[in-house]
């Protein structure tokens, strides 16, 4: 699962493949942002762990990643 967390006064987004399912996902934005945690924590698909204080989250982004093309197509 793609999720892209968009950070305030930050120039660019954290851009991370997770194991967790999107509702896993959507379950523990909606506690961050409801105050039950200081902290959005997600685990990436190496096991690492990216935190986030939940009061500086501007949007977050879930989906399936994009296939990346490879070579030179025709658009």
């Amino acid at each position: 699962m793609e999720v892209k967390i968009g950070v305030q006064h930050a120039p660019r987004e954290i851009v991370l493949e997770s194991g967790q399912s999107a509702e896993e996902v959507e379950r523990v934005v909606a506690e961050a942002l409801a105050g039950k945690s200081q902290l959005l924590t997600l685990v990436d698909e190496h096991g690492r762990k990216v935190l986030v204080p939940a009061d500086r989250l501007a949007y977050i982004e879930i989906g399936e990643p994009a296939p990346r093309k490879v070579g030179f197509g025709a658009l």
